[in-house]
């Protein structure tokens, strides 16, 4: 804790970090491209776009380009407030360390959880598409379609996955530049694969009997949908969206904290629309929204909407590749994914949020090990548990990441509002930036997440799994935030200095009024 530290809440000290601590972990080592990169890994356009296709089809039928500009704009407008904390307070923490410092220690520590629980749900499904990638992979190469249908022996998919998770640790924790290494690699190969997949399935989309014209139409959220249908798809829009913010979470081992994570997340966040609205409108192009074949519509397909689709549009050696793209996409936001959440138990293990041990630094890598190995721990027992509960995981995981994410993002949002509200309307730019951005953004996720809330209570929503009537999406998303209410009153009991504000302050940021035109 700084010299500052014994200040009384909502003071400021003069750069608006308040009393934030040192993690230790590495400087310098992130810039703008490899930020941007981390982020993109971290979404995994390819993985996404296999796990949401089919649930969002499945809601909004021929809207999905729509749907996926829907889901862009609040993370747009999120963006920029991740941008304007960032710049005044950057921490690995990120939305844990700004909510708290605005709202205080309950509705921080939330957050936070909200943030951790997220990112242990993505792993999970990360795991998931890695596996049945993996045996499809090998039953290509073999020449045997048998193997694929190992990812579907429950046994064999739970310690395969087991064994992608332990990999994914180890790399995670040998040190953020060797994660950007990889990076660069894995996810220049699946975006190449991705565009390529896409524009042939445009091409040859004339030819076959599923095919569809384009039509301006797929872009007006307006008209043919109910607000019911809208809202169920545009939580899975935001699912697509989700983990730009990794860059954000880097700050601290950034090249210069204040403004290459924030440049580096709306980089990220751009060129992720750009990729889903290619590859969105080539697949209904080609395969149309029917619910048999090779149909997006298909439930049998909702799941996994490649498979189908590789051969046919690429032929054995290009599906082959698509195959090998989607599971080094998993395989790489497999791997980054860790970063955020080792990163956000680091920091409220270095608040005193959750315990200290938490906060351990590794003396040569210099990243969170201890976090990132808890990380996975969780991660394996949460998809254990959750593949035994329902055989098709992966829909209620994706539905109540929606809440999460609704929940962390929006908060957040509100955040910046609150934290810089003396200089609100000193200029243009924080009118902009700092107010109408991050107010709608946050406005927008709000509302998703009531809405979401409500429909997760649907037996019929997700996967159709339930307990005692109530839809397992709900337990999943909605409920383990309720169990974070009783675990944070717990930490309370036993642990009460950040409560007290005596390891985190409350701070306003001191006005600044240098930025009066739009950057």
């Amino acid at each position: 804790m700084t010299a500052d530290a014994g200040r009384g809440p909502d003071t400021a000290s003069a750069d608006g970090s308040g009393d934030t601590v040192d993690k230790g972990l590495a400087k310098g080592r992130i810039g703008t491209l490899a930020g941007a990169v981390l982020g993109i890994s971290t979404v995994a356009p390819g993985y996404t776009l296999t796990a949401s296709i089919g649930l969002i089809v499945a809601s909004v039928g021929l809207k999905m380009p729509a749907i996926f500009i829907a889901g862009f704009i609040p993370m747009f407008l999120t963006a920029y407030a991740y941008r304007e904390l960032n710049s005044r307070v950057p921490d690995c923490g990120a939305s844990f360390t700004w909510s708290t410092k605005a709202f205080g220690p309950y509705v921080g520590w939330m957050c936070g959880w909200g943030m951790v629980l997220a990112t242990i749900i993505v792993l999970s499904n990360l795991a998931a598409i890695a596996v049945d990638y993996f045996y499809l992979f090998l039953a290509q190469v073999v020449g045997n379609d048998s193997i694929a249908d190992l990812a579907s022996n429950k046994l064999v998919n739970i310690a395969t996955t087991l064994v992608f998770i332990v990999i994914a640790t180890y790399i995670s924790g040998r040190g953020v530049t060797t994660s950007a290494v990889v990076q660069y690699a894995l996810v220049g190969f699946q975006m190449v694969v991705l565009v390529a997949f896409a524009v042939t399935a445009i091409v040859r989309s004339h030819g076959v009997p599923t095919g569809l014209s384009f039509s301006i139409d797929w872009f007006n959220p307006f008209t043919g949908l109910t607000i019911a249908a809208f809202v169920v798809g545009l939580t899975g829009s935001i699912f697509a969206f989700w983990g730009w913010d990794t860059c954000l979470t880097l700050g601290e081992e950034s090249k210069d904290p204040t403004k290459v994570p924030g440049r580096a997340g709306l980089l990220a966040v751009v060129s992720i629309l750009i990729t889903y609205l290619l590859v969105a409108i080539a697949v209904m192009m080609y395969a149309g929204v029917g619910t048999e074949g090779v149909g997006l519509g298909n439930p049998d397909n909702s799941e996994n909407v490649f498979r189908p689709l590789a051969n046919p549009v690429l032929g054995g050696f290009g599906g082959l590749m698509l195959f090998l793209a989607i599971f080094a996409s998993s395989i790489a936001s497999l791997q980054t994914t860790f970063l955020p959440a080792a990163r956000t138990m680091l920091a409220m293990g270095s608040y005193g949020a959750f315990p200290k041990k938490l906060a351990a630094v590794h003396p040569r890598y210099l990243v969170p090990t201890y976090a990132t190995v808890v990380s996975g721990i969780i991660t394996a027992v949460f998809y254990a548990v959750v593949k035994m509960l329902s055989d098709r995981a992966l829909l209620d995981t994706i539905a109540a990441l929606g809440i999460m994410i609704c929940w962390y993002y929006g908060i957040t949002a509100f955040a910046c509002v609150w934290f810089f509200r003396r200089e609100l309307f000193t200029g243009v730019h924080n009118i902009v930036y700092k107010f109408l951005f991050p107010l709608l953004g946050g406005t927008i996720l709000a509302i998703v997440f009531v809405i979401s809330v409500q429909e997760s209570l649907n037996p019929e929503n997700g996967s159709g799994s339930s307990l005692f009537g109530i839809g397992l999406v709900f337990y999943i998303g909605f409920g383990l935030l309720l169990l974070g209410v009783v675990l944070m009153f717990v930490r309370r009991a036993t642990h009460p200095a950040f409560f007290r504000g005596e390891t985190l302050r409350r701070t306003i940021a001191p006005v600044d009024v240098d930025k009066e035109t739009l950057t």
